[in-house]
């Protein structure tokens, strides 16, 4: 057994060996191919749930307010000012590990693709081979034929010139 096959161990039936044929049937099922990587990922299936931040609440009718109402708006103003900056920074972080992590996916695809693709050369290859092979077996017949009939021959005639050298006795 190789080495690749020994640390990866695809490909093979429980008794180690490779499926013996491949009549076009796949194994390919959409609702893995189209599943969510997370269950929160939004997707027109799982549209989210549009909740919003609302860090207080809306004031419905015209009002006046205090010095000390002012005051305190404002210092809460300055906080949520300071926390949308770090949030926006937090996001285009999140922003950029998300696009790294597509990147990989991707790449990570189009390697798999590669594979899938060389491996149905290889197998092309080998079935090739496998047609070559027994295109030339009837050629191996004719020798062998050909081997045992010289056998033959020669078996005839070192008995012919033993029966004449003995005279007849064997």
């Amino acid at each position: 057994m190789s080495l690749q096959l020994r640390l990866f161990g695809r490909g093979q039936t429980a008794a180690g060996k490779l499926p013996a044929t491949n009549d076009g049937n796949h194994a390919i099922d959409k609702s893995k191919v189209l599943a969510q990587t997370d269950a929160l990922v939004i997707t027109p299936n799982t549209p989210g749930n549009f909740s919003s931040i609302r860090s207080v609440p809306v004031v419905p009718d015209p009002r006046y307010f205090d010095r000390e109402q002012a005051d305190k708006l404002k210092e809460l103003a300055k906080e949520k000012t300071n926390g949308a900056r770090q949030s926006k920074r937090a996001y285009k972080a999140l922003t950029k590990i998300e696009a790294a992590d597509k990147t990989v996916h991707k790449e990570h695809r189009k390697y798999e693709g590669v594979i899938a693709a060389n491996e149905l050369g290889k197998k092309c290859a080998d079935a090739g081979l496998a047609k070559k092979l027994h295109n030339l077996r009837p050629g191996y017949a004719r020798l062998g034929l050909g081997i045992d009939k010289a056998d033959s021959n020669a078996r005839t005639r070192i008995d012919e010139i033993k029966a004449k050298l003995t005279g007849g006795e064997n």
